[in-house]
């Protein structure tokens, strides 16, 4: 029996173990190779059926009009796509952080488009939801795919690859990056040497290749190569940028020592100056969000579309 309503729908993030430009085509999008992994951080949405064909939207995003939301675009491009009568109540609560390049928007328009799928009985195929997910943007197809990823292309060509078990500190410094103006700075490197997913297999965790746009972003915004650096002295593990930024990460075995490091930096943050001596410590940064994520074997809502 279909489900007349669906709550706490998980819309979690991504990182990119590594991402290089390969190239650029004609109309401008960037050829890129990057490696995907989810991590438990994560939206949730809710999703409420109705007769009438209305999306509605039951949630406000700042500075986002509602035919500019991703959620909403991907709703009605399922309803275009199958010609069903049905709407949706849709609700969302965000946790992943926006202009971070941990794919919020992607990941909520992919939920949106699983869910929906199932809430309307529109029964299409992983292969046919992913066709409908790359005009939303790069990022939505392999949420759908729904495994950690060797991306190329425009990052529509997908192959699963096995990751061992990993866990991570994301830290997003006081500050959100555009995509589009990292992607469209003149000293971005375009030319990056293409690799082999057997190269990355050798090697699959994030000290793998490089993130190509790191050198754009901390010139354009300071603070995140601050932050960088500065986590980069305290963890003594190397520290990289997801995305198009602002989002660090750092890799670890073990969920335990990700949490470890939470509480180290937490802790440093909270505690500037000792109350008792009147002795300072060096000031850590501003961050805006710093958690511990277990990285996730495949996306949540995977079991939920018939491949």
């Amino acid at each position: 029996m279909t489900p007349a309503a669906l709550y706490d729908v998980p819309a979690p993030a991504k990182l990119n173990l590594f991402l290089h430009v390969v190239g650029r085509r004609a109309d401008g999008y960037h050829l890129l190779q990057t490696a995907f992994r989810f991590v438990d951080l994560a939206d949730t949405l809710s999703f409420e059926r109705r007769a009438d064909g209305v999306i509605e939207r039951a949630y406000d995003l700042p500075g986002v009009a509602s035919q500019d939301d991703l959620v909403v675009r991907a709703a009605r491009t399922l309803q275009q796509a199958t010609g069903t009568s049905y709407g949706a109540r849709i609700g969302l609560v965000k946790r992943i952080p926006p202009g971070g390049g941990l794919g919020g928007g992607s990941s909520d328009a992919a939920t949106t488009l699983i869910a929906l799928n199932r809430l309307w009985n529109t029964g299409l195929s992983r292969r046919e939801l992913m066709a409908l997910a790359l005009p939303l943007g790069a990022d939505v197809p392999v949420f759908v795919f729904g495994q950690s990823a060797f991306a190329q292309g425009v990052g529509e060509e997908l192959a699963a690859v096995a990751l061992p078990e990993a866990a991570y500190l994301v830290a997003q410094p006081d500050v959100s990056v555009p995509t589009a103006e990292i992607f469209g700075a003149p000293d971005l490197t375009r030319d990056t040497k293409p690799v082999k997913i057997a190269d990355f297999l050798a090697y699959p965790n994030a000290g793998f290749g490089k993130n190509d746009l790191e050198p754009v972003a901390f010139a354009r915004y300071p603070e995140i190569f601050r932050c960088s650096e500065w986590l980069k002295a305290r963890l003594q593990t190397p520290v990289r940028m997801s995305g198009s930024g602002a989002c660090l990460f750092v890799e670890f075995a073990t969920q335990a020592r990700a949490l470890l490091a939470q509480q180290e930096i937490t802790a440093t943050m909270r505690v500037a100056v000792n109350s008792a001596t009147g002795t300072t410590r060096s000031a850590a940064p501003e961050f805006r969000l710093i958690q511990a994520c277990a990285g996730l074997a495949e996306h949540p809502l995977w079991h939920w579309i018939a491949s």
